[in-house]
């Protein structure tokens, strides 16, 4: 025995335009905060009066050039 499921016109039209108007509401905001609030991603800035704790050749990266041969 199978079921039917009857989704109405108005029903889907108006999930449609809930879902395009979240869509562009969503994108403006975005929008407006990288404008008032950008941020910047990768390594953060050491605080001012910190001392370099890192040796100049640090065992967990690769030398560079031709030391790496």
């Amino acid at each position: 025995m199978g079921m039917v499921v009857v989704i109405s016109l108005p029903l889907i039209l108006f999930s449609l335009m809930l879902g395009f108007g979240c869509y562009f509401f969503g994108r403006a905001r975005g929008r407006r905060e990288v404008q008032t609030n950008p941020q910047v991603y990768g390594m953060p800035t050491p605080p001012p009066g910190a001392a370099n704790t890192l040796p100049s050749q640090s065992p967990l990266f690769k030398p560079e050039g031709a030391s790496n041969v």
